[in-house]
């Protein structure tokens, strides 16, 4: 099991309810890291069951109220993200100098087709949680549906509820004019994902083409290649998150899927003013002992060898810097991470970037194509990663960040 540096608990509301034992008031900008027992791989999961990839930071400040931060961002003192902020970031908008949170508020726009998202268990709220985020940050309506991948509205589970509303939310945060799909398996064993992302892939095949996002994953495990055909439909481009812990996890590593990794976003604890991007230190990465290394990646076989190497690409997923999430199931607004952050925010901003490849291998050689691109990659060159943080951010390539995080539109 991956090194974890946090509080572990049964469920969100428990965590929430022993750190505010646990800390005094303090400073708006101190507080904790908390993973859900969701984003626990546990012993005999691997090839059986998936985790979430979430972690939560609520600030010191949080722990004076029974619940969640309430009345939405932005708050004053709090620098975490919003849309426009990781617009601004990766320049998807118009630049404005800092980027700062509190005050930018030009929105990604645009977007068309479908992404759907994969997820388990079933979040009742979904609907009215991403009505709330969308007016809360003056994104327009979405168009949004709920598929049961069973046939059967599958119970609820605290952490999933939290992951959804990340992935739908950020999903339709950086391409607002595509119709989100919401594809809940009626658990997270790999069986009922895999089902589940069987109907995504038809409802987005359906709607002309698209992305599947997956936030999930597991322990990699010997056979898991015979899975990778789940990820081959024709006009789909599918997105994994590479994991929250040294090392690497399936599906991420699949050669038909664009694996998503971390990184930090810098900014002034002061002004709020973004400083640089960096490689999250918590990030998943390195070498599959089990796929073989894709054409696209021969560019970089220097690197991986004959492996299957991740990330692909990168965006945010410190917790330390998170995003604002909306998830009224468990009381309220949220500043999360994880690489589950990752994977929807970048299906969002490729399916924006309106390419629409006609399969992931399509998309991943572009991607590999543009490596040296700058005007198409920001090349995260800063931190460490991995077991025993043996890897380095470097120039080009590398196990922490892929090709690195998005600049604008093209190239993708």
């Amino acid at each position: 099991m991956s090194r974890r540096v946090i509080v572990v608990a049964i469920t969100i509301a428990l965590s929430l309810t022993l750190c505010m034992q646990a800390f005094a008031q303090g400073a708006e900008h101190k507080g904790t890291v908390i993973v859900p027992s969701s984003s626990i791989e546990k012993p005999g999961d691997a090839g059986k069951r998936a985790h979430t990839n979430i972690r939560m930071f609520v600030p010191t400040a949080g722990f004076q109220h029974a619940q969640p931060l309430a009345g939405g961002p932005p708050f004053s003192g709090y620098f975490y993200e919003t849309p426009a902020s990781i617009g601004c970031v990766y320049k998807l908008t118009k630049a404005v100098a800092g980027c700062n949170p509190n005050t930018v508020t030009v929105n990604p726009t645009g977007g068309s087709k479908a992404i759907a998202i994969v997820d388990a268990y079933d979040d009742p709220n979904a609907a009215s949680d991403l009505a709330a985020f969308s007016t809360q940050f003056g994104l327009p309506a979405a168009t949004f549906q709920v598929v049961y991948a069973s046939g059967t509205k599958p119970p609820g589970d605290s952490g999933w509820e939290l992951e959804e509303s990340l992935d739908i939310e950020w999903a339709h945060a950086m391409a607002p004019s595509a119709k989100i799909y919401l594809v809940e398996a009626a658990s997270n064993s790999f069986t009922d994902l895999f089902t589940a992302v069987q109907t995504a892939s038809s409802l987005v095949s359906a709607a002309g083409g698209g992305e599947v996002s997956m936030s999930w994953g597991g322990g990699e495990f010997s056979g898991e290649n015979s899975y990778d055909s789940y990820f081959t439909t024709s006009g789909v481009v599918y997105f994994a998150s590479t994991g929250d812990g040294p090392g690497t996890i399936y599906p991420s590593v699949s050669p038909d899927i664009v694996a998503a990794g971390g990184t930090t976003l810098r900014r002034n604890p002061t002004t709020g003013a973004f400083i640089s991007e960096a490689a999250w230190v918590d990030g998943g990465g390195g070498l599959s002992p089990y796929e073989a290394r894709p054409s696209y990646q021969s560019v970089i076989s220097s690197k991986v060898g004959s492996a299957r190497g991740v990330p692909d690409m990168s965006a945010i997923a410190d917790p330390n810097t998170g995003v604002w999430v909306y998830d009224s199931r468990n009381g309220g607004w949220y500043i999360v991470g994880g690489t589950s952050v990752s994977s929807p925010l970048l299906a969002g901003i490729v399916n924006r970037a309106g390419s629409f490849a006609t399969s992931s291998n399509s998309e991943l050689t572009t991607i590999y194509n543009n490596i040296a691109v700058t005007t198409d990659f920001k090349d995260t060159t800063v931190g460490m990663c991995g077991p025993y943080m043996g890897y380095s951010a470097a120039k080009g390539w590398d196990f922490c960040t892929g090709v690195g995080s998005p600049k604008s539109y093209v190239g993708k």
